[in-house]
């Protein structure tokens, strides 16, 4: 098999549960790295939540997809995208959701600044060193948002039926987390865009993930690898279902790969 790039997932995928990096794990996409494989990191979190996880070593040579899929960049390539979602849009979604849940913990990304209406807590929840700044809700109507998050129960057939024409709308973290992006931002996108910019074939690349964003990736690039704690539907579609996040699934895989094309 012969693979030009690898794709990762943070959360749940290459962060481990303490959204560490391991040393294992950093050790085999150095290797692959040193093999002349691309890096890519394609990840629901915004640039500053990237800096603050991944080692400096990976910052200086990977690229990167943020929001998942929203925002693009790869100095390497010369390549910085950004897509949003238009102001009277994001006003009819935070409309549409506060009618219906208005006690719904609605924050909003724009260009790596985080909003909300209300002082909310996400060190936990959501491993964030900063919460979201409180804005009135005027203001938040007034932004081209690159992603809304809702977080709780909530009825995402509704949504889909509201906006789904509009925006890309998912859900994550069991279902606990409602992401709405610009509606042609996705993870397949973004990396299909940095392939042709390196000029390498999808089929030439090797995605890992563990989550329903992760999806649209496994059906686009030539092989996938769901990790053990990877959501059903994903191991599904899988090439390969290796160990979890945890234990070093990711290492594990590349290291015989490694093995396999170059040992």
């Amino acid at each position: 098999m012969k693979l030009s790039a690898v794709v990762l997932d943070l959360d749940g995928t290459y962060l481990n549960a303490d959204k560490q990096v391991s040393e294992r794990n950093l050790a085999a996409v150095m290797a692959c790295y040193d093999a002349g494989m691309k890096i890519i990191v394609a990840t629901a979190r915004p640039p500053r939540a990237v800096k603050w996880f991944l080692p400096e070593q990976l910052q200086n040579i990977a690229a990167f997809v943020y929001y998942n899929g929203a925002q693009v960049m790869c100095r390497h390539s010369n390549t910085e995208l950004h897509e949003s979602i238009p102001a009277p849009l994001t006003a009819a979604i935070i409309d549409y959701c506060l009618a219906l849940y208005p006690n719904a913990e609605l924050t909003m990304e724009v260009r790596d600044e985080w909003y909300s209406l209300r002082e909310l807590d996400y060190s936990i929840t959501m491993n964030a060193k900063e919460n979201p700044a409180v804005k009135p809700l005027g203001e938040l109507k007034q932004y081209d948002a690159t992603k809304i998050l809702i977080t709780g129960k909530f009825n995402l057939e509704g949504m889909h039926e509201a906006f789904g024409h509009q925006a890309n709308i998912i859900a994550t973290d069991n279902n606990q987390l409602i992401q709405v992006m610009p509606l042609q931002a996705s993870k397949e996108r973004a990396v299909t865009t940095l392939s042709k910019r390196y000029g390498i074939a999808m089929d030439a690349i090797i995605v890992f993930g563990d989550d329903h964003n992760d999806i649209g990736l496994f059906k686009a690039c030539g092989y996938s690898v769901a990790m053990g704690n990877a959501i059903p539907e994903l191991k599904l579609l899988a090439d390969e279902v290796a160990e979890s996040h945890d234990r070093d699934g990711v290492a594990i895989v590349l290291e015989r790969l490694l093995g396999e094309c170059f040992g």
